[in-house]
C-alpha cells in the first residue's frame, strides 16, 4: 500500500476509510477524499495504537489496518482461555472462531496455541474499486475464515502478479466462473468473491444458497472461480497503477488511440492485448474484423495481439481450463443484462436451454453474439473445443467501468445464475 496523507485520493483511500469504519469509526464517509475527518479518524485510531499520531499512514500504520481488510485477527491463548471469552473480547461470533480453527480442539486449548479470530463483519466490500491487492488480502482473509476453501495461482500477469483462483466445493462435477477478462470491467470481480463468501458461509452454518443446500452444492460440484484474470489493468483503471513504467508504457499506447477515454476505456492487459480475443477460436477472422476496425497495434482495447495465447493471462486461462474437466463455463463482463450462449453452429447439449433458465432467473435477455464480437473470446474456443456449455453474461447497464451503486442489483439478478451454473448440469 502507499503511504497516505491529508490530499490523497482514490481507491487506496476507500481501502482506508474502509478499514477504519471496520475498526470503529462508522460515521467516516468512504469517499476515496483524504480530508479532515479522515485525518482526525487516523490520529485517533494512531493514538489507540501505540503509534506517533501524525495522520500519515504508513507502513506502521497499514499494519495495524490490515486485520480490517482481511476480515480477522490471531490471538495467543492464555492460561483460563476458552473460544467463548476470545470471542467477547473481540465482539465476534463464536461460530466465525470455531469455523477458523478447525484443528484446535475447543476443549483443550493449549496455553501459546495461535488462534485465528474473524471479526463478525462481512469481508468482501461491495462499495469500494477494486485492485489487486484488495483481491489478494480477501483472498487470504476467506481462506482464513472458511479453511475448506482452497486458493493458489495459476499463472502470472504481465507484471508478474500471481493469477488467483478459489475452489469450493469437492464434488466430481467440475465448474469454472472467471471475471475481468477485461480491466474497465472490474465491477464482475466482487461478483465472484460475494458468492464465494455467502456460498461458503452457507455451508458452514448447514444453510442454503439461492435456495440450494450449501452441504448438496459442496459435495456434487468443485467451483472454480478466478475473480480477475486481468489485474494489471485493472489496477490501471481504478488508478493504483499510476506512475512507473507500466504505467507510462500504457499513456503512449492509449496516445495512439485518442478516441478511447484513458484510463476508464481501457479494457486491455497493460501490454494493450484484449484478453478476450486471444483464444484459439477462429482467431485470424478476429483479427480480420479488428484490423478493419483500426485497432492493428497495442490499444487500450481490440487488438487481438501477435497471435492467439501470447498473453500471459489468457495462456493461463486457457491451461488451466485444459488441466480440468469443465462441464461448464461463466465468463463475467459488463454490460448490457444480456447472457450469450452460442458459437457459430455449436450447440451443445442443453445449452440453449440453460440459457433460458439462466435469463428466467435473472432478468437478462438470451441473445447470440454479435458477429463482430463473436471471435477468438473464451467462451467461443470452450464451446468450440469441449462441445459443452459456455456462457458469456454482461452484467449491469451503461458505460463500463460501471458505479459501484449497481452492485446490489446485479448481484441479485446473478445469484440464481451463479447457483445454476452448478444444478443446471
Amino acid at each position: 500500500m502507499d503511504t497516505l496523507r491529508f490530499g490523497s485520493r482514490g481507491a487506496q483511500v476507500e481501502y482506508l476509510q474502509l478499514a477504519l469504519q471496520r475498526a470503529g469509526y462508522r460515521d467516516l464517509a468512504l469517499d476515496g477524499i483524504f480530508g479532515a475527518r479522515t485525518g482526525d479518524a487516523v490520529r485517533d485510531f494512531q493514538q489507540r495504537n501505540g503509534l506517533f499520531p501524525d495522520g500519515v499512514v504508513g507502513r506502521l500504520t497499514w499494519n495495524r489496518l490490515m486485520p480490517y481488510l482481511k476480515g480477522y485477527t490471531t490471538y495467543t491463548v492464555r492460561r483460563g482461555d476458552t473460544f467463548y471469552n476470545i470471542a467477547q473480547k473481540f465482539g465476534t461470533d463464536l461460530r466465525r472462531i470455531l469455523t477458523a480453527n478447525p484443528t484446535i480442539n475447543p476443549q483443550n486449548l493449549q496455553i501459546g496455541s495461535v488462534v485465528y479470530v474473524p471479526y463478525d463483519f462481512a469481508l468482501v466490500p461491495t462499495n469500494v474499486q477494486y485492485s489487486y491487492v484488495l483481491l489478494t488480502l480477501l483472498t487470504e482473509g476467506l481462506a482464513v475464515r472458511y479453511p475448506f476453501l482452497k486458493t493458489g495461482s495459476f499463472g502470472q500477469s504481465v507484471t508478474g502478479k500471481n493469477l488467483v483462483y478459489i475452489r469450493i466445493g469437492t464434488g466430481a462435477k467440475e465448474v469454472f466462473y472467471n471475471a475481468a477478462h477485461h480491466a474497465n470491467e472490474w465491477l464482475t470481480t466482487p461478483v465472484l468473491l460475494k458468492f464465494t463468501e455467502e456460498y461458503a458461509d452457507a455451508f458452514s452454518q448447514g444453510g442454503s444458497i439461492g435456495g440450494e443446500a450449501a452441504n448438496t452444492l459442496f459435495t456434487n460440484y468443485s467451483l472454480y472461480l478466478a475473480p480477475m484474470v486481468d489485474p494489471d489493468g485493472v489496477d490501471l483503471v481504478t488508478g493504483v497503477l499510476s506512475s512507473g513504467g507500466y504505467y507510462n508504457q500504457a499513456v503512449r499506447i492509449s496516445e495512439q488511440y485518442p478516441q478511447v477515454s484513458f484510463p476508464s476505456g481501457w479494457k486491455a492487459n497493460i501490454a494493450g492485448v484484449d484478453l478476450n480475443l486471444q483464444y484459439p477460436a477462429n482467431w485470424d477472422e478476429a483479427k480480420r474484423i479488428k484490423f478493419e476496425q483500426g485497432f492493428t497495434s497495442p490499444a487500450p482495447r481490440d487488438y487481438v495481439g501477435k497471435a492467439p495465447l501470447v498473453a500471459p493471462e489468457s495462456y493461463a486461462v486457457y491451461r488451466f481450463t485444459k488441466s480440468h474437466n469443465f462441464l461448464l463455463t461463466l465468463s463475467y463482463h459488463s454490460q448490457g443484462e444480456l447472457i450469450y450462449w452460442k458459437y457459430l453452429d455449436y450447440e451443445p447439449a442443453r445449452s440453449r436451454e440453460i440459457a433460458d433458465y439462466f435469463g428466467e432467473v435473472s432478468g437478462y435477455s438470451v441473445e447470440e453474439t454479435p458477429y463482430a464480437s463473436g471471435f477468438a473470446g473464451y467462451k467461443d474456443w470452450f464451446i468450440e473445443t469441449y462441445n459443452r456449455p459456455g456462457y458469456t453474461i454482461e452484467v449491469g447497464l451503461g458505460q463500463s467501468p460501471l458505479p459501484v451503486s449497481q452492485f446490489p442489483e446485479i448481484y441479485r439478478a446473478n445469484l440464481g445464475i451463479l447457483v445454476g451454473g452448478m444444478t443446471q448440469i
